[in-house]
């Protein structure tokens, strides 16, 4: 028999397709939430949603939703320009197996007087339709019109939903439609498969087979719109799931899971269960059953009047397919369990699989048996719905690739552009959070890698050596003190930017921050003569090009070109005190103590520098190094926000603010997490103790309040204490749910951890799951840093090499 000779819809017409029945069937894409990203209460919206929207369509219209499911391996599009972290991570992801989903939706209405019939009236077994269907205007004007109310209502969800074009429906050349895909699921050719369903149900190559809810029987007493999901669950949180995911995307095989409603006429309903329950009564003096039947259509019939329920026709299946019979089975199985976890009474369709599969092309729903359904009110059987799907990617390869909670699905996650375009953040900054051992440097690493490489300038300011191995690979700066190499700079050093007023205010600043207390004051004419210092120092310069920009050659300037200035100017002691001011100045002087801190002949144009790392834990207890190299830290990041127009700042600090706060610096924090924002920059501030969230000032009115970013790492050591942390936060009950799943149900076979995410709205938990290279560069264990330390030195200081030589070690058990 001939395809072309049964198929049974007609034509494309209008945007709605046309079957020789004369039915008209609008087509939709759904792009709903993704996995484990809905909360209780979203989902019940979600489901209300939905009911409104059908409540809308007049009596005997058909809802059918499809949802695909099917596996593949990752095919990385390879970008030969990508820097070798980035190739390292393609290639750690490329032929990973996923499952991927689609959803569609059609709104079929049944031309006029016609509703689902037995199995025997399948159009897979007769011609009854006319040749050439008629649409009248009328009838088209009036489904356009229903539609569009539809469509308004659900165009308010939380989800994408569209009309499917022509083109997705029927495939052009070298491009299979939806149609076509139904036809002749899991074949990777374009062209038609043969299909039979005696001795086995074939497509093709491929096995097929169907498990159907179509009874009462089949059902649980009661269904849910989401159910608790234990492996994400604890004592303190509750972590909802969708009732029907254990069918989505819990289940890791080809499959298409399809949701069947008809909406049904109230009056005509009821009168006939009416007549029913009459006879039941009379019979139930014979026979108990007939009682008990009695009284369930009498519960029925009360709910539905007093609370103005929908009544509907309901029919679900799940459509497996595989390239064995071995494997199939195996597919059966696994859905049928997952049935069973629903509380659902698993069929396996054997003589009616053909009449129903047939009745799932698209714009075909009035095929479908009546049989084959059962009479439910519209809220229960929307509790059948799918409500969750795949990972979705951002709009563009920016911010940072993590993977999906479920399969480890590469996804770009944007923490900054995106977020702030569709409005979820007003702000670009960031709060870390996480206790030893939960990953949290780790993903720090990965997280400014991925930034630097997108053109972003990073300043990152620690005290542990997280960034030493990361920093060395991208050719950065790495600033660290020690007996032999200390830390130094040259603030006096003039980049192409010349001696701005940024420049000058930013020196003016450290020399005032040099001479006077913390809870010194200044006078004006103190400034001003620092001022004229600096003015006077550069004109200096420029005629005398011998002399090399420095503290060491200011000092000196100070003490005889300046010291003749003010003599000539006669500025009196009590507005300026130059021989005061060169004696507070002597240590920073060439013989001082620091004489090194301020006279850097290396590394002297930090300004256009994109990745700096200052590495402050042997000074962090200093009483005057570290105050002055953090105001160095600090006028360095500034500069850069006032000069590099059009470029991403990002100024990371770990827990060197505890010490910056202490320090006084308190007010450049303040100001970095309230003004960055205008400068196209971000702050970030990363800590791991709950203490200091909760009793520093700093935190709370400062980074708190000015970052809509918030990023918790694994939170069991706290878990006693996190109502504190969700205070604090301000986290709702479904993050709080996220944050307390973190690891709880992570792949064996994967070596990854987990992190939250929360961007206004927004919140998700994603792996962070990276390459064996990306990992030698961002671990922080001692013994794999000193293996790659010692190969490094091997070879010359290539880490490149030394990366993928320890790679290679480990990969081989060496």
């Amino acid at each position: 028999m001939e395809l072309n000779d049964m198929f049974p819809i007609y034509k494309y017409l209008d945007g709605l397709l046309l079957s020789r029945q004369g039915d008209l069937t609008a087509c939709y894409v759904l792009e709903l939430p993704e996995l484990f990203s809905l909360s209780r209460e979203e989902g019940l919206t979600l489901h209300a949603l939905f009911e409104k929207a059908w409540k809308l369509l007049p009596e005997g219209t058909l809802i059918w939703k499809q949802d695909w499911f099917e596996q593949e391996e990752l095919s990385i599009e390879w970008d030969t320009e990508s820097s070798f972290l980035s190739r390292k991570s393609d290639g750690f992801f490329e032929g990973r197996p996923v499952l991927n989903h689609q959803s569609y939706l059609f709104i079929t209405f049944p031309a006029t007087g016609k509703g689902l019939r037995s199995s025997a009236y399948s159009n897979l077994f007769r011609k009854h339709w006319l040749d050439s269907p008629v649409v009248s205007e009328a009838r088209l004007e009036l489904f356009t019109g229903i539609l569009g109310q539809v469509e308004h209502l659900l165009g308010t969800g939380n989800f994408g939903f569209s009309r499917m074009t022509e083109v997705e429906l029927l495939g052009l050349e070298g491009r299979k439609g939806l149609i076509e895909k139904y036809l002749m699921p899991g074949s990777p050719g374009f062209e038609l498969c043969d299909q039979e369903f005696k001795p086995d149900w074939k497509i093709g190559n491929n096995y097929m087979g169907m498990l159907s809810l179509s009874s009462l029987d089949q059902l649980p007493a009661e269904l849910e719109v989401s159910g608790v999901y234990e492996p994400y669950s604890t004592d303190l949180s509750k972590f909802y799931l969708g009732f029907a995911s254990p069918v989505g995307q819990l289940f890791s095989a080809n499959h298409c899971y399809q949701q069947v409603m008809q909406v049904l006429g109230k009056e005509d309903l009821y009168g006939s269960l009416e007549s029913k329950k009459l006879r039941m009564t009379a019979l139930s003096k014979y026979s108990r059953s007939n009682e008990l039947a009695a009284l369930s259509i009498q519960e029925f019939l009360e709910s539905g009047i007093r609370d103005g329920k929908t009544p509907v026709r309901f029919h679900a299946h799940i459509l497996c397919w595989e390239e064995s019979k071995e494997k199939l089975t195996a597919s059966i199985q696994q859905a049928s369990s997952s049935l069973s976890q629903m509380g659902l009474l698993p069929k396996v369709e054997s003589l009616g699989a053909p009449q129903i599969y047939w009745a799932g092309i698209p714009g075909n729903a009035t095929a479908l048996p009546s049989n084959e359904t059962c009479t439910m009110f519209l809220e229960a059987a929307l509790c059948l719905y799918n409500l969750e799907s795949s990972p979705r990617s951002g709009a563009s390869a920016k911010g940072i690739k993590l993977g999906d909670r479920r399969y480890g699905q590469p996804v770009w996650v944007d923490l900054s552009d995106e977020p702030i375009q569709k409005g979820w953040i007003t702000n670009r900054n960031k709060f870390i959070l996480g206790p030893s051992g939960s990953g949290k440097s780790f993903f720090t690493n990965h997280m400014v890698r991925s930034y630097f490489e997108q053109g972003a300038h990073v300043v990152l300011v620690d005290v542990g050596h997280s960034y030493q191995g990361l920093c060395d690979l991208v050719g950065g700066y790495y600033f660290t003190y020690s007996e032999t190499s200390p830390i130094c700079f040259n603030p006096f050093f003039l980049g192409p930017e010349g001696l701005g007023t940024e420049k000058k205010e930013s020196i003016k600043t450290l020399l005032l921050a040099l001479w006077k207390k913390e809870d010194e004051s200044f006078k004006r004419s103190e400034y001003v003569a620092i001022s004229n210092a600096l003015k006077y120092y550069y004109e200096h310069l420029s005629l005398d090009k011998s002399l090399v920009p420095g503290f060491d050659s200011f000092y000196e300037f100070l003490g005889t070109g300046f010291l003749r200035i003010i003599e000539e100017e006669k500025v009196q002691v009590k507005d300026f005190d130059l021989l005061n001011f060169l004696y507070v100045l002597r240590p920073f002087y060439k013989g001082g103590e620091f004489d090194y801190l301020l006279n850097a002949q290396e590394n002297l144009d930090l300004l256009q520098q994109p990745f700096l790392v200052f590495e402050l834990d042997k000074i962090k207890d200093h009483p005057i190094l570290f105050p002055v190299v953090t105001l160095i830290i600090m006028e360095i990041f500034i500069a850069k926000l006032r000069t590099l127009k059009g470029i991403r700042k990002m100024i990371l600090i770990e827990e060197a603010w505890k010490a910056i706060a202490k320090e006084g610096m308190a007010e450049y924090i303040k100001y970095l997490f309230k003004t960055v924002r205008k400068f196209y920059g971000e702050a970030i501030v990363v800590t791991q103790e709950v203490e200091d969230i909760i009793h520093s000032p700093i935190v709370k009115e400062a980074i708190l309040n000015n970052s809509d970013c918030k990023i918790l790492l694994d939170q069991r050591k706290y878990q006693n204490k996190f109502a504190q942390i969700q205070q604090l936060l301000a986290l709702t009950e479904k993050e709080k749910s996220l944050v307390l799943s973190l690891n709880r149900n992570n792949d064996p076979a994967g070596k990854y951890k987990e992190v939250f995410i929360g961007l206004g709205s927004k919140s998700q938990v994603f792996r962070t799951e990276v390459s064996l290279e990306e990992y030698l560069t961002y671990t922080t264990e001692e013994k794999e840093k000193m293996e790659l330390e010692k190969l490094c030195a091997a070879f010359g200081g290539d880490r490149k090499r030394a990366i993928t030589e320890l790679s290679y070690k480990i990969q081989n058990n060496e």
